[in-house]
């Protein structure tokens, strides 16, 4: 008895022989998923529960899964989305699915699994939608081997809908959004920088402490329109990657907020000059960081917000909210103020205006309510079909006489009278045009 896996026309294939009959089952372009396949056969092979005619040729979910987050997910996602893979294999994929064949876990035990989660209530519906997504990919991946011939978790969401409304986003009011960042100016002067940036440049929480100098275009003067913040760096859990979408993107600066900036950097600047801190080229050496720990290196998000967000929030006399809904303070300001969806979405760098609105479009129609009054004004009265008769008189209307005079000298614009209407004109008209002389 023998297993080999061997790659035949761009595929990987596994071979058995057992008992003088060989069999040989296509696992895709992966080797690694062979190598799994062939390994799960030996061990059946030992235990003598090996059978040509069951499934056993598949590899198991755990064995699959181990090989698809070492050849996709770790060499191409980030870092929080890769823990994010392994805390739902680990917690939940590999406690219900794990010792079965992939190519045995059909729709209707995913479906069931499904119910199972949500009659629980348990968990929230955005934690059963990611595990969920979590094994739709990864055995997108195992059609994509041919391992399997349809993915069973497709078509899922429909079944995990939340019968209440969705959580809207929550933010400050214009007004609110002044007293925090006077509480942060007297609480917290060090982070009155930072928080001011959130509120007038929606930056995530990574991105804020990722912003660098080198990102910051001040202009030449506080009228010069080419101002504005270039959103390239995140840190995720203490780690430098993209944004997110790794789409970079343009935040355009106020005034206000490049002030606030140039002083900060300027303050950073005196205090390396006091400390005698120089580069090679006598530039006082200052960190890349925009906004950095006493250490040089990035803030400590949690300690951020424990130590410095929540004590300003209180000092403002504020409701407790988390850290993000300064950034949905910015786009609810923004959109406040007149600014269009496309513009928010460009400054949010949401991937689609989509996103913009279904998270703040609910704030579109009371503030725009003036564009509906404005229609009133606007308005025209139209003329009657029915002109008024002109007055009887001696002589004819203006109109009539400039209508006998079109055509030849002397006569109307149409002589023949099958083609007049002689009731469209005046009484004194009518008997001429019936008449003429």
């Amino acid at each position: 008895m023998a297993v080999k896996v061997r790659r035949k026309g761009g595929k990987w294939y596994v071979f058995v022989d057992w008992h003088g009959t060989r069999k040989a089952r296509c696992v895709g372009v992966s080797r690694e998923a062979a190598e799994g396949v062939r390994r799960e056969i030996e061990k059946r092979l030992a235990l003598g529960t090996f059978s040509l005619d069951d499934e056993a040729e598949a590899p198991t979910l755990t064995a699959f899964a181990k090989q698809w987050m070492g050849s996709h997910v770790r060499p191409n996602l980030k870092r929080s989305t890769i823990e994010s893979y392994e805390g739902i294999l680990n917690f939940h994929l590999v406690p219900r699915f794990g010792r079965r064949s992939i190519s045995a876990i059909a729709r209707k035990d995913v479906k069931a699994y499904l119910a199972e989660l949500v009659a629980q209530g348990k968990l929230a519906r955005n934690t059963i939608r990611n595990i969920f997504a979590t094994l739709r990919a990864m055995l997108a991946q195992a059609v994509e081997d041919g391992l399997l011939d349809a993915n069973p978790a497709v078509g899922l969401g429909r079944l995990n809908k939340p019968n209440n409304q969705a959580r809207k986003a929550e933010f400050l009011t214009r007004q609110e959004a002044e007293r925090f960042l006077t509480a942060a100016k007297d609480r917290c002067p060090g982070r009155y920088p930072l928080f001011l940036t959130a509120l007038r440049a929606g930056l995530r929480q990574g991105e804020l402490v990722g912003l660098q100098w080198d990102d910051i275009q001040f202009g030449e003067t506080e009228d010069d329109p080419n101002r504005y913040l270039l959103i390239r760096h995140n840190i995720v859990r203490g780690e430098g990657t993209s944004p997110k979408n790794k789409k970079p993107r343009r935040v355009d600066l106020s005034r206000e907020l490049r002030q606030a900036l140039m002083a900060l950097k300027d303050e950073a600047i005196f205090q390396a000059v006091g400390r005698g801190a120089f580069d090679e080229q006598g530039q006082p050496r200052i960190s890349r960081l925009a906004f950095a720990s006493e250490g040089g290196g990035p803030l400590d998000p949690r300690n951020l917000y424990h130590r410095d967000f929540l004590p300003c929030l209180e000092a403002a006399g504020l409701r407790r909210i988390t850290f993000h809904a300064l950034r949905h303070t910015f786009a609810s300001l923004l959109i406040q103020s007149g600014a269009s969806l496309a513009y928010v979405k460009e400054q949010m760098g949401h991937s689609s205006i989509q996103v913009t609105v279904d998270i703040y479009g609910h704030l579109i129609p009371g503030g725009n309510i003036q564009w509906i009054d404005g229609l009133d004004g606007q308005t025209t009265t139209q003329p009657s079909a029915t002109q008024p008769q002109p007055a009887m008189g001696g002589q004819l209307p203006e109109y009539v006489q400039v209508i006998e005079t079109i055509g030849r000298p002397g006569e109307i614009r149409t002589p023949d009278p099958r083609f007049r209407k002689p009731l469209l004109y005046p009484s004194e008209l009518q008997a001429r045009i019936c008449h003429p002389t």
